[in-house]
């Protein structure tokens, strides 16, 4: 077997960069940004699956990982039985009801000959179906969220333990997915893209408006955590006695303690996606895959059924982004509908697929951690470096426009590295065999 040492060299290049970090700035920073890399490299896997494998344009990462951080509500946070009591019955039926309305039209549309009798009834049955909906959801959503709006005003979740939620996050995620590929997936390229675009901001905005649901922009805190609180810890006369055989105080060890258990859970999920991506790539399935996606025409002339197995790895590469983002939520401990934004969670993971090399699900993990390090840590190095070489310049208008430019140093950054690869290295930098 041949050694790649190029390979190699890059993820020792990556660790190098956040072991730096413990030793130069502090552990805590170097340990968030390796479980915020591996949440990231998992959502790069899930894109690759998407593009790399099957070469679909999906730009709406930010809307499934918005999914898997519901999911962490949903599963996690206890019931508010005085909201429940207000107006959950109701809520339910109405949901019930937008759902039923939602399946007959499909029927109707099924079952009819086209014309317009199949119209008329498509209007009447939706317009009735929407009277209903809403004469329902209405008064419940304000009976839900006039209780004690200042703290709960929403149903709250099942009360169940968080991990669960990781799954439960994707299997969210590739319901929405499959709702998502029925309408969506006849599109190609940049319409797929537009659409899926959209429909990601029609998720968010849907968290950020539905309180009776997650609070809207108030905001969800104290999500429950797999592990022990930092202040749990430090009472614990064990491990402080720990901690002072270290050297370390309670609460610098307590906080190290934390973020490294969430790693290591982190790297065996990551390691579980890894091995079962690795699978499905290299199997029969992986290669039809990769035929599709080079050819659909010639694939589909083969008796393929190109449609299917789109919608196929929309929704297993959706899952993954959704299973991500329940992580994600969790390891934030809140869910902040507002802080979905395309930058983050769309951009920013497709600069980690392009850079790491797409197709290449080795490549999307070493996209993950390095976008991420550099995303967190070049606008602190970038004040500093504007510091040094605007020091001997008078103070004024160019010195203060040059230390306010700053700001802006990511996202020049992250412009830089793309054009790079993509000029030096077009496949990225551990591109597809």
């Amino acid at each position: 077997m041949n050694i790649n040492w190029k390979n190699i060299a890059l993820f020792a290049l990556v660790a190098v960069l956040i072991l730096g970090t413990g030793f130069m700035q502090s552990w805590n920073t170097a340990l968030l940004i390796l479980n915020m890399g591996l949440i990231s490299a998992i959502m790069a896997i899930g894109v690759n699956m998407q593009w790399g494998y099957a070469g679909l344009f999906n730009i709406g990462i930010m809307g499934f990982v918005a999914i898997g951080g519901l999911a962490t509500v949903l599963t996690a946070m206890p019931p508010v039985k005085e909201a429940w009591a207000a107006g959950g019955l109701r809520m339910m039926l109405a949901l019930a009801a937008g759902a039923a309305a939602i399946a007959g039209a499909v029927r109707i549309h099924r079952k009819m000959v086209p014309g317009r009798r199949r119209m008329l009834a498509l209007v009447a049955w939706l317009i009735a179906g929407f009277v209903l909906y809403r004469q329902l959801f209405d008064p419940a959503a304000m009976a839900i969220e006039a209780v004690n709006p200042a703290s709960t005003g929403y149903l709250g979740g099942a009360g169940l333990p968080v991990l669960l939620a990781w799954p439960l996050g994707g299997l969210m995620a590739a319901g929405v997915a499959w709702v998502i590929g029925k309408t969506a997936l006849g599109l190609r390229a940049d319409y797929l893209a537009i659409a899926t675009l959209g429909i990601a901001e029609i998720i968010v905005a849907m968290m950020k408006n539905e309180d009776w649901l997650d609070r809207g922009v108030k905001n969800v805190v104290g999500i429950p955590r797999p592990l022990p609180y930092e202040i749990d810890l430090q009472r614990d006369p064990g491990f402080v006695e720990g901690a002072a055989a270290l050297g370390l105080d309670p609460v610098t060890a307590s906080t190290l303690f934390v973020k490294l258990g969430y790693g290591v859970m982190f790297a065996l999920v990551l390691l579980v996606v890894l091995w079962l991506a690795q699978m499905a790539l290299n199997s029969p399935w992986g290669r039809m895959m990769r035929a599709i996606r080079d050819n659909e025409v010639a694939a589909e002339a083969m008796g393929k059924d190109v449609v299917a197995r789109h919608l196929q790895i929309f929704i297993l590469g959706s899952a993954v982004v959704g299973i991500a983002g329940a992580m994600m939520t969790t390891l934030d401990g809140q869910l902040t509908p507002g802080a979905y934004q395309p930058l983050r969670f769309t951009f920013l993971i497709w600069v980690m697929v392009i850079v790491g090399g797409s197709g290449n699900n080795w490549g999307a993990i070493l996209g993950g951690f390095l976008i991420w390090f550099l995303w967190v840590q070049v606008e602190p190095l970038g004040k500093m470096l504007m510091d040094l070489v605007t020091a001997p310049l008078p103070d004024g208008a160019l010195k203060a426009h040059l230390l306010e430019s700053v700001a802006h140093m990511r996202l020049f950054t992250m412009g830089l590295i793309l054009l790079l690869v993509l000029r030096f290295s077009p496949r990225g930098l551990i591109p597809e065999k």
